[in-house]
């Protein structure tokens, strides 16, 4: 079983950035894929970007160039760097895992998901 805890959320005016942490446990976090996906009020959750046991990356269209995907596999952590924020960002944010190590955009790839966390961006 893998926990997974996120962090990072908050409010933060347009233009601005926040960093998201999502710190896993367990002992084969490095074989995972991770991904991010958000779900803003009255809309279905969706993937956000994701990154794969060979740390690479793919991002849905609308935060090409404005967010970036890292992990520490040492700290055991996926981060998800958020830049150039506008309204459009409001959402929670959720990190899952996916044991089978490679990238998806489809929820039902993933086996493991946090509780969220909130990210809200004023104009």
């Amino acid at each position: 079983q893998v926990q997974l805890v996120e962090s990072g959320g908050g409010l933060v005016q347009a233009g601005g950035s926040l960093r998201l942490s999502c710190a896993a446990s367990g002992r084969t976090f490095s074989n995972y894929a991770m991904g991010w996906f958000r779900q803003a009020p009255g809309k279905e959750r969706e993937f956000v970007a994701c990154i794969n046991w060979l740390t690479r990356t793919y991002y849905t269209d609308s935060v090409k160039g404005r967010f970036t995907i890292s992990r520490d596999n040492g700290k055991s952590t996926v981060y998800l760097q958020m830049n150039s924020l506008n309204p459009e960002d409001t959402a929670v944010y959720y990190c899952a895992a996916n044991r089978g190590g490679g990238y998806s955009s489809e929820e039902r790839e993933y086996d493991y998901w946090g509780q969220g966390t909130q990210v809200t961006v004023s104009s």
